[in-house]
Parts: C-alpha cells; sequence; structure tokens
C-alpha cells in the first residue's frame, strides 16, 4: 500500500510541475511538432511535397475512374491489347491499324517518340498553357476504346495511386456496361422525360436484371483485382489496403429519357449492394442539353430520393464560372442541388459568390453540414479559377465543410499530394487545416455506420472509444465493428499517430 502511494505522489508532482513549467518549456505533442514543422518548411515546395506525399490524406471522394488513369497506361494497354493510334488525332482506336490512317500502338514508343509524346498530350492536359474546357473533355474520347472495356484495370490503377499517395478510400465513378440496356430502353419509349411515373414504369422490369448483372460484373472485376495485386497472398501490394466504393454517374447531356434511366438504375443498385454507395451527374455542365435540362434533372432526383430516402447524392454543381456561361446560369446551380435534389455533397461549387442569397446558402450548407468537393487542380485547368478566386476559403469561413478531391488527375496530371501542396501555397492552410480537412473526408464518405466523433470531428471520441488509445479496447472494438465509418476513421487515426511520431 505504501508502494502504491509514494507512485501517486510522484505521479502527482509530475503533473504539477508540468502546470507550473512556462509555456514555451513545456514537451510538444508530436502533433504540435509536426505542425511545427510544416511551418518551417511552408515556403519551400520541394520539402512540403515531401512532407504532403508521406502524409495521410483519409480518403478521395471526387475521383472519375477512368480520368484517373495517366496517358502512359492507357497507351502501355494499347500495345498490349494490339490497339492502335489514330495518326491524325493521336486518339487510341480499335484494330486493325490501317496506315497511313493509324499505327500500331505497340510501334510507337520504340519507332516514334513524337508520335507517342503527341499521344500523351492528345489524351491528358499535358502542355495545356492555358485553361481549356474542350480539351479536357476531348482527352476522354481519346482513351474512351479502352476505358469502356475492363474496368478492372481502371479500378486497379486507381488503387495503386492512391496507395502512393496514402490515400486509404476511394469512391470512384463509374457506370456499369448492364446501364446501356436501360438508357436504350428510355430512348426508344418515346418519352420526353416530364412523366417521371411512366418512366418508372418502363423501367421497371428491366431493372432487377441489369442490377443482378452489374452485381455480377462487379465480382469479376473484384476477383481480377484481388489476383492481379496478390490481396489474398502474401505478397500483397499496398493497393490492396484501399478500400473502394462506387458512384453511379449520370450523363447530364444526354436526352432527359436517359438521364431518368441513369439515376433509376443508380438509386436502385445503390439499395441493391452496399460497394456502391451513392449516385452523382456528370458531364460538362455548361453544355447547352445540360442547362436546359438543369431544374429538370433537379427534379428528377428529387422524385426518385422521395422513393429511396436512404441513397445519398453527390452532385456535380456550380463547376462553371463568369464568362464560361451567362451570369443566369450561375444564380441556382449549387442552391437547386442543396434544396431540391437534396444533395449531401457537392462536387466542384465553383460559382457560390455568384449564386442567389450565397451567405443563406452557405449557412444552410453549414447547418446542415453538406461538405464541398474541392477540386484545385481541376477548377485551375478547366475553368482558370485558383488562387484568390477560388471559393475554398470562402466556404471555410462560412463553416461548410471541404474535402480535397482530385477529379482527374490522370488527365490532369496531377495526384493528391499536389492538391494539398496547392491549398496550401496558393490558400494559406497549415498543417492543422490539412488535417482536418482528411479527417472530414472520411467523416463525409457515404460509408455505414455511426461517426468515430461524438461532434466536432478530431475532438472528443464516443464514449465506447474514450479511453482507447494506440489500440481498440474491448468496448470501442465492438464499436468499431459495427461501423465501417468509425473503423476508417480509426484507422487514419493511427496513420496520423505513426506519421506525427516520425523524426523531423
Amino acid at each position: 500500500m505504501k508502494e502504491r502511494t509514494g507512485c501517486r505522489e510522484t505521479a502527482l508532482l509530475a503533473v504539477l510541475w508540468l502546470a507550473c513549467m512556462p509555456v514555451a518549456a513545456r514537451p510538444a505533442s508530436d502533433e504540435a511538432r509536426t505542425a511545427a514543422y510544416f511551418d518551417r518548411i511552408a515556403a519551400s515546395p520541394p520539402q512540403l511535397r515531401i512532407f504532403l506525399q508521406a502524409m495521410p490524406k483519409g480518403a478521395d471522394l471526387h475521383n472519375h475512374a477512368s480520368g484517373s488513369v495517366y496517358a502512359e497506361d492507357f497507351l502501355r494497354w494499347a500495345a498490349e491489347q494490339d490497339y492502335c493510334i489514330a495518326s491524325d488525332s493521336h486518339r487510341i482506336v480499335r484494330p486493325p491499324c490501317v496506315a497511313p490512317a493509324s499505327v500500331p500502338a505497340r510501334d510507337l514508343a520504340s519507332k516514334d517518340y513524337g508520335a507517342y509524346s503527341r499521344a500523351i498530350d492528345a489524351l491528358s492536359m499535358r502542355n495545356a498553357s492555358l485553361p481549356d474546357f474542350e480539351r479536357f473533355f476531348a482527352s476522354f474520347d481519346g482513351f474512351r476504346a479502352l476505358s469502356s472495356g475492363d474496368g478492372s484495370r481502371l479500378v486497379a490503377a486507381a488503387r495503386e495511386l492512391a496507395a502512393d499517395d496514402r490515400v486509404s478510400y476511394l469512391e470512384l465513378m463509374t457506370m456499369p456496361r448492364s446501364a446501356q440496356g436501360l438508357l436504350d430502353a428510355a430512348k426508344a419509349g418515346g418519352q420526353d422525360g416530364n412523366d417521371f411515373g411512366a418512366l418508372a414504369a418502363v423501367l421497371a422490369p428491366l431493372l432487377p436484371a441489369a442490377i443482378a448483372e452489374a452485381r455480377a460484373e462487379l465480382d469479376r472485376y473484384e476477383a481480377t483485382l484481388a489476383a492481379a495485386q496478390g490481396c489474398t497472398g502474401a505478397a500483397a501490394q499496398p493497393a490492396c489496403t484501399v478500400e473502394v466504393r462506387y458512384q453511379i454517374p449520370v450523363p447530364r447531356h444526354r436526352p432527359p429519357a436517359q438521364a431518368f434511366a441513369a439515376m433509376a438504375f443508380g438509386f436502385a443498385l445503390v439499395e441493391a449492394d452496399p460497394r456502391w454507395v451513392g449516385v452523382n451527374i456528370v458531364g460538362p455542365e455548361h453544355h447547352p442539353l445540360a442547362q436546359r435540362d438543369y431544374a429538370l434533372h433537379m427534379r428528377m432526383f428529387a422524385y426518385l430520393k422521395q422513393r429511396h430516402p436512404t441513397v445519398p447524392l453527390s452532385l456535380h454543381a456550380g463547376e462553371q464560372t463568369l464568362g464560361l456561361v451567362a451570369p443566369r446560369e450561375l444564380r441556382f446551380h449549387v442552391r437547386d442541388a442543396v434544396m431540391v435534389a437534396g444533395a449531401k455533397r457537392i462536387g466542384h461549387g465553383v460559382d457560390i459568390a455568384y449564386e442567389s442569397d450565397a451567405q443563406a446558402l452557405l449557412q444552410r450548407m453549414a447547418r446542415e453540414r453538406i461538405a464541398v468537393e474541392i477540386n484545385l487542380s481541376s477548377n485551375a485547368a478547366i475553368l482558370g479559377v485558383k488562387g484568390a478566386d477560388h471559393p475554398l476559403r470562402l466556404y471555410r469561413e462560412a463553416g461548410v465543410p471541404v474535402v480535397l478531391a482530385s477529379d482527374d488527375q490522370g488527365v490532369l496530371r496531377s495526384d493528391m499530394s499536389n492538391e494539398y501542396l496547392r491549398a496550401a501555397q496558393e490558400h494559406g492552410l497549415r498543417y492543422a487545416d490539412l488535417k482536418r480537412i482528411a479527417r472530414d473526408s472520411i467523416e463525409y464518405a457515404f460509408l455505414p455506420g455511426a461517426s468515430l466523433w461524438q461532434g466536432t470531428v478530431g475532438g472528443a471520441r464516443v464514449a465506447a472509444c474514450a479511453a482507447a488509445l494506440s489500440s481498440p479496447d474491448a468496448a470501442c472494438e465492438r464499436y468499431l465493428q459495427g461501423s465501417e465509418k468509425a473503423r476508417m476513421q480509426w484507422r487514419l487515426e493511427q496513420q496520423f499517430e505513426r506519421f506525427e511520431r516520425e523524426p523531423r
């Protein structure tokens, strides 16, 4: 008993010693030391890049699967599958290769480096000196012949890039091939897209087979991925640790009936298979059909959301700016995505400052915790919006949750580390800001289950895990087993703990 009392007295003296010590002399926490190091290197892009490349980044929630792949990978796959390169456009085309219109992709790198280099430019934004939305969207046509084939390669490439970039969770936008039958049926039905009930009736008998085919397709992809990356063996690649879920991308520049069909397919698939976690809408927002039908699309989402209330939406909205479109098109896109469609996250949101009653909209997004997926490289390359012109600071000061995302890192010739680098250099974000963004990327992911945090992200943990330190105790383990979100959050906290302990 005397020995225990002595231990308590020693511990009490230590606490009192720390309490009386001048603040500047107290031992700094690992987090504080890491933040101080960040401040010392903030003016050195090379040092900052080394730091950020090693930093855990949580999730990439805005990632188009095909746009994530680098042109060099597409060209390598084209060579392996005997595809061709068009001599005029430098796009990948299907065989046979007929000179002089096209040449074998396998000959390009070894026999004509100039043509190989021009092909990379055609399949990406490399060497684009000015913002160019037409070139960006044209890049996808350059590799569509391959990207519309074996989706497992796209997912494998995205996972490898994520693992290398310390991203542990991906939400990939990709459309299963079985959706095409629904789009064709909607087009053949002769509906104008305004009678949602009639469209739903046309699609209802076709949905079960399309969903079953989509699930089987994903089963095949996952089996191929596991084998290619050694995920079931002792020599598993780092990519195997990256969790992947999927969103259905609705093409906004298709005829209205087909857009509705893609939405209906997405809502039904998310309800049927937990690997699919959300529905989105994609494509150039400034396209004439997209502008004409924007309000109609939002009503379609609201109609289906009412029938499938548990399916979350992350909608591309506000990916436009003054000069690209008429001012009237900047007044309502984010607002309608939030207030009409019921989006839980907004992709881009660049035109927020032009929205009608923008302050009220920002307050609502902050109050309802509607996160914005910020794509800095994308917005600079496509819209020319960057630096102080970008609304990142506006969102943060309004209390709206923000996450950083890659969008189309292959086409943009970027990666997630570069998004964090731009946030630091162009917007003055520091380590605590970036850590909060990484944590928020899991908090606002469409993962099922309750959060690890009681309220503020990064604040107090839930009671079951409040006492657990580096490893979960029995109560915390039970809580984590009941929540995919909390498990990913716990994993991120462990990654930060290791990262911040590293000597610098």
